[in-house]
């Protein structure tokens, strides 16, 4: 199964997260791209942890009600592996190899790379360009991901109805989509360090671009999910009344200032953390611009506080800014869930390779 395989025909990305299955369907014309089906449904709860499938039944269940209700009639799908299940790494090789004989070279090599037996792997690679430090020979990133997370990704969309052509990294989706938000970006972004922050509902992953090239990760885990269950036990709901609550209102008054600032106020201190564990390992000290992504950036004035406090303009992602919507597709739901699309997106975008 290749971690980053291009497809040309109609395919559909998919975004297995914690919380929901995210299924996203774009079109190109010109170079505008438009959003021809899309649709969010919820997962139950613990069928995914940290990024872990646990119940694989109820998550292919999940795909296929997300592919009856995006009206979708395609049935190739990218998915993504979450970061921390990949180790990536980039080597050199001859220039004057063909990509067959790159494979061979990499196959016969990869034990240097992997600390797993091969034979429990799925591994790929992708010529990055001109090694700067070797002369006539390239830089290759390497990615290799244990089969079972893989598969179990595989199984899941198969029992909705889907087939998967490509698997990718949720790190190399982000970095895919953040081409799609140029526009949001001071100096659209050029030679700019952004970060992205995905506070998803149970791991916040940073992503800092240089320039468009993802320059480091950090995944940890914090989300939305510890906000839902303090709604739960705080006013005695069950999860799922919970989240229905976080995101539609009509929870009590104190609800703000007892529990909602400070879970915000500890969001602003996790994205804190994670940029200044970037700034220890790396020769920057500043980022130009933050990037909220995931559910937990629908927070009403989350952008507002985290740029107050770290002072760096922030700004909530949309992928969407741009895109044509299919007549079938609603503005307003489309809108509300973008920030949440990212992968998604990126994944989407594999079709157009």
């Amino acid at each position: 199964m290749s971690l980053f395989n291009r497809s040309s025909s109609s395919l559909i990305g998919l975004d297995i997260s914690s919380t929901a299955v995210k299924l996203l369907e774009l079109s190109q014309s010109g170079d505008r791209y438009r959003v021809e089906a899309y649709s969010v449904i919820p997962l139950p709860a613990n069928s995914v942890e940290e990024k872990n499938i646990t119940d694989v039944d109820a998550v292919g269940n999940a795909i296929k009600r997300a592919v009856q209700k995006s009206g979708t009639r395609t049935k190739n799908t990218a998915v993504a592996v979450a970061g921390s299940a990949v180790i990536t790494k980039i080597i050199t090789l001859p220039a004057n190899l063909t990509d067959d004989e790159m494979a061979d070279q990499i196959n016969l090599d990869a034990d240097q790379y992997i600390p797993y037996p091969l034979e429990e792997v799925s591994l790929d690679f992708e010529v990055l360009g001109p090694s700067e430090k070797v002369p006539e020979a390239v830089d290759v990133l390497l990615a290799a991901s244990r089969s079972e997370n893989v598969d179990i990704r595989v199984a899941a969309a198969e029992l909705g109805g889907l087939t998967t052509k490509i698997v990718d990294v949720e790190a190399f989706a982000i970095e895919s989509a953040f081409n799609l938000l140029r526009d949001q970006l001071p100096d659209n972004g050029v030679g700019k360090t952004i970060a992205v922050i995905d506070v998803g509902a149970t791991m916040t992953t940073l992503s800092v671009s240089h320039d468009f090239k993802v320059i480091y990760t950090r995944e940890q885990v914090f989300g939305g999910k510890q906000l839902t269950e303090e709604i739960m036990r705080r006013y005695g709901l069950t999860y799922e009344e919970a989240g229905l609550a976080k995101k539609q209102g009509g929870l009590p008054d104190n609800y703000e200032s007892e529990v909602l600032r400070p879970f915000v106020d500890a969001m602003v201190q996790q994205a804190s953390r994670s940029l200044q564990f970037f700034f220890s390992s790396s020769q920057f000290n500043t980022v130009d611009h933050i990037v909220l992504a995931g559910g937990c950036s629908a927070i009403p004035g989350v952008d507002g506080m985290i740029e107050d406090k770290l002072g760096v303009a922030t700004s909530i992602a949309n992928p969407f800014a741009n895109m044509s919507l299919s007549s079938k597709i609603n503005a307003d739901s489309i809108k509300a869930d973008a920030a949440a699309m990212m992968i998604a997106c990126g994944l989407a975008l594999r079709r157009f390779g």
